[in-house]
């Protein structure tokens, strides 16, 4: 495992502290524009992912990717997690990992 890079876990309340780093976030695809999708993140913001490949709306996508914005990221890989994703779980990862426990993450 490379571990010379980390992606830290955000979600939308995060992501503006990662803006120009790679990160990991999880959305369940609200809808589709070519290349550009939109998605409800796993605090109930929108979030835009830029270069994901066509999935089935309302599916739950895994992606690490640069934070291009406040609102967006650009995909470099992504794991379709399906339809049934535990959303409020992985929330509470992104809070653990940008806090108390951090350092267990990166």
């Amino acid at each position: 495992m490379d571990t010379s890079s980390p992606t830290v876990f955000v979600n939308p309340e995060l992501l503006p502290m990662y803006v120009g780093r790679k990160v990991r976030a999880v959305v369940q695809v609200t809808q589709s524009d070519g290349e550009i999708k939109t998605g409800k993140s796993t605090d109930e913001r929108q979030l835009i992912i830029k270069g994901l490949p066509q999935v089935p709306l309302m599916t739950h996508v895994g992606v690490i990717g640069i934070a291009e914005s406040e609102q967006s990221l650009h995909a470099e890989t992504w794991t379709n997690f399906g339809n049934t994703f535990d959303t409020q779980s992985y929330n509470q990862v992104c809070q653990l990992a940008n806090g108390e426990f951090k350092g267990l993450f990166l």
